[in-house]
């Protein structure tokens, strides 16, 4: 398809998106992406995601520091772009590289906009108890996630399901729904609808202390906020001074009330259950410091935990 299109991506999220568009035959002149960052332990210099797959696909690669480089937007535009793709870039656009390509710059967005604009959309709609959410195709403008909505599509959320399940759902979703927004280009039939401002409500970045558990919450607001920050930063809380990760939990008895929050209930071979301002929390997977995330049943067979304490 004769459209001159540059893509703008850099995690995981962004690749079935990348690789819908190069299957699709559209020409991509260049790929964006955010500079290699060091990881882990060692501080090894790691690559982008994206950057990895446009290696392999021999495409043209940016790694700007910051996007609104001169130096950086005169290359840009010597690509005459007809359409920019933007899936979590990590850098705000300038104006002038919005006003750049015939098309416009479009964002495959993973919320069902003016709902959860911001950084992490996929985290809060389980953290927020959400039953449904989605991907927006929308038209970017200097503002927040505010531009014109272009397409939407929905999808539920599973009970159990968490941020890193719904993240891989959620990043297929968007591939299908941009193909279809290119197809809509061709055809000229894209019609654009304003978003209602004051319905928004956003999604901020995560930060570990996000995760500290708070005992004084219902029993499912905190399965929630488990569910919402898994894989990262993990939800956690500390039994004797010694922190842990809590994974696999149950609630029960959510309509009783209690007054001593956090306090262990009942210790067995599956699960610790603890008291919660509303029900109670069965945990049955978790991972002390320093050692590897078990169930509960395999880490009592080599420590302790007593029925009546106070997890803090």
């Amino acid at each position: 398809m004769n459209m001159n299109i540059v893509f703008m991506g850099t995690p995981g999220f962004a690749i079935p998106c990348f690789e819908a568009l190069y299957h699709e035959g559209y020409q991509i002149s260049a790929v964006v992406t955010q500079p290699d960052k060091p990881k882990g332990r060692g501080k090894k210099l790691m690559e982008p995601e994206v950057k990895t797959i446009a290696k392999e696909m021999g495409i043209k690669i940016y790694q700007p520091n910051k996007i609104k480089e001169p130096n950086f937007i005169e290359r840009l535009k010597s690509l005459k772009p007809d359409l920019i793709v933007v899936v979590a870039f990590g850098q705000i656009l300038t104006k002038d590289i919005l006003d750049l390509p015939t098309h416009g710059c479009i964002n495959v967005h993973a919320s069902l906009l003016p709902k959860l604009r911001g950084a992490a959309p996929i985290n809060w709609s389980i953290i927020n108890g959400d039953k449904v959410t989605g991907i927006t195709i929308m038209y970017m403008d200097t503002g927040l996630d505010t531009g014109d909505i272009i397409l939407q599509k929905s999808i539920n959320i599973g009970e159990e399901e968490t941020a890193g399940e719904l993240h891989d759902r959620l990043a297929i979703l968007g591939s299908k729904a941009l193909i279809d927004t290119t197809k809509l280009l061709h055809s000229g039939k894209i019609v654009r609808t304003k978003q209602n401002h004051n319905e928004a409500n956003y999604a901020p970045m995560l930060t570990k202390e996000i995760g500290k558990i708070d005992w004084s919450m219902d029993a499912v607001k905190i399965k929630n906020l488990i569910r919402g920050t898994y894989p990262w930063p993990g939800a956690y809380s500390f039994y004797e001074g010694k922190m842990f990760k809590i994974f696999t939990v149950e609630v029960t008895d959510n309509d009783i009330i209690n007054d001593d929050w956090g306090k262990i209930c009942e210790v067995n071979k599956e699960y610790i259950t603890i008291k919660c301002k509303k029900g109670f929390l069965r945990i049955k997977e978790l991972q002390f410091q320093n050692n590897k995330r078990m169930t509960v049943g395999s880490y009592l067979r080599g420590h302790e935990i007593l029925e009546g304490k106070r997890l803090s």
